[in-house]
């Protein structure tokens, strides 16, 4: 008990502190600044290749993305895959300690919370997000995963997600490009 009241004040003095300051808490950065790009309501189409000599696999669906303060983004994905209906949830932010993007990423259809680190190229439109979770070709064992987001344009951007093999290419299984909702 003593110490959720400690943690409680703690809390409290936190808050205090960033209304004093007239902050929301940390400041943003241009980099949490360029998720901004990322907000809207977004109609999505995806194509996703299960295994080698496999015919991909269609998916429709719509993306609302909205910000937290000035340093978070806050993703919800949903649609319907091969008949199954999905929802996924993703978060990102910027680290100014790690020089990194960093985000989660959970769904409705693995029980696995991804966790991204990240880099942004010079021109500032590619978003490189990687993260480790498991293999569906080696149950039991993690792999490396890569999600990169591209924005084409104001209302367009693709994100293309991959995974490592054991010798150390990537093989990408599916893309994802978002139209904007006019």
């Amino acid at each position: 008990m003593r110490s959720l009241r400690f943690v409680c004040a703690m809390l409290v003095l936190f808050v205090a502190a960033a209304s004093l300051r007239g902050q929301e808490g940390s400041p943003s950065t241009d980099e949490h600044k360029w998720l901004g790009q990322l907000v809207g309501e977004w109609e999505t189409s995806s194509e996703l290749v299960f295994g080698p000599g496999m015919p991909p696999v269609k998916a429709e669906g719509k993306e609302s993305v909205r910000k937290i303060g000035g340093l978070w983004t806050v993703s919800e994905h949903t649609g319907s895959l091969m008949g199954t209906e999905f929802t996924g949830v993703m978060t990102l932010g910027y680290d100014p300690e790690k020089k990194k993007y960093i985000g989660t990423w959970v769904d409705s259809v693995h029980n696995h919370l991804w966790h991204y680190l990240g880099t942004l190229d010079d021109a500032k439109k590619v978003l490189t997000l990687e993260a480790e979770g498991p293999n569906p070709a080696a149950p039991g064992k993690k792999g490396k995963f890569r999600d990169v987001i591209t924005l084409k344009d104001k209302d367009t951007k693709v994100m293309t997600s991959s995974m490592q093999m054991e010798d150390g290419s990537w093989v990408q299984f599916m893309t994802v490009t978002y139209k904007r909702k006019k």
